[in-house]
């Protein structure tokens, strides 16, 4: 059976959906904190158990008769989440799962200026260290966060953020259609190319793109990083979210976003969304 957590979450339930494509739905089960949120995954045949990676016990009743767990990554930063992925992956072996997937970035590393890369590597190294088969996804930027970024823009006509790099904003469809292949067609061992769109995009090309599609003018404006981490912090963020959010720029600017690769489009057989149309989209909704 192919287990996916954080099913109810945007990645976890889209990677659902293309495997019930592929394979019966009684060999896909999943874990979810609220087995509630996923009654339509339930009435499809899909095995709905409660799994909260805090709760070594229970989830090994949600990964019972594993064969594959994809782990979605946690929400949690340091150690708490480090710990929880380290329950995960442990809990995936007690179950005699053969293969564990992660979800993990295209910016992994452990020197990283933006946290949430330290997190995935540590997260590689203990799939290293476990003995399991594994396949660590390094997954493109996902669209999504370009999408809050620009959103307020698109409201007040200035793009206000620090200098930043180009960035291979790629959609959580392709993403869920490329792990879907992975997982079915068993393909990649260890860490896999980076899952990427075709082209990278700083915000002076999101904010002309933006420009184009809404017709109206949206000006690019940089400010320092000290700047912007106030300005996020007097708009009511906590500390270490404003930190954290201007670490982006910051690896951003040293290039950890910025290559593309052509795995992703091979593995859906098609070339994988524009950013354009991820923006074009999100406003027509």
């Amino acid at each position: 059976m192919i287990i996916v957590t954080g099913a109810n979450g945007k990645l976890g339930r889209a990677v659902v959906e293309q495997l019930l494509k592929r394979v019966p739905a009684a060999q896909i089960g999943v874990s979810v904190r609220e087995p509630n949120k996923a009654y339509e995954l339930q009435e499809f045949g899909v095995r709905v158990r409660l799994g909260d990676f805090e709760d070594a016990e229970g989830l090994v009743h949600a990964f019972e008769g594993a064969s594959q767990v994809l782990i979605v990554s946690s929400g949690n930063l340091g150690e708490a989440g480090i710990r929880q992925h380290q329950t995960a992956i442990d809990t995936a072996k007690k179950a005699g799962a053969s293969r564990v997937l992660y979800t993990s970035h295209m910016g992994a590393s452990p020197m990283s200026h933006f946290v949430p890369m330290v997190h995935h590597a540590a997260t590689e190294e203990m799939l290293k260290a476990s003995g399991i088969a594994f396949t660590s996804l390094r997954n493109g930027y996902y669209a999504s966060s370009a999408l809050m970024l620009i959103g307020g823009a698109i409201k007040t006509g200035e793009l206000i953020a620090p200098e930043d790099g180009p960035v291979a904003w790629t959609s959580h469809s392709d993403l869920a259609e490329a792990t879907a292949a992975i997982i079915t067609d068993q393909k990649y061992d260890g860490i896999t190319p980076n899952l990427t769109a075709s082209e990278a995009i700083d915000m002076d090309g999101i904010a002309a793109i933006a420009s184009e599609i809404t017709g109206r003018p949206i000006r690019r404006t940089i400010v320092s990083d000290e700047r912007y981490r106030d300005y996020l912090i007097s708009q009511g963020l906590p500390e270490a979210l404003a930190n954290l959010l201007t670490g982006i720029f910051h690896a951003s600017r040293k290039g950890d976003f910025a290559q593309t690769d052509p795995a992703l489009a091979n593995l859906t057989g098609r070339e994988p969304m524009k950013f354009r149309e991820v923006l074009k989209e999100s406003i027509s909704h």
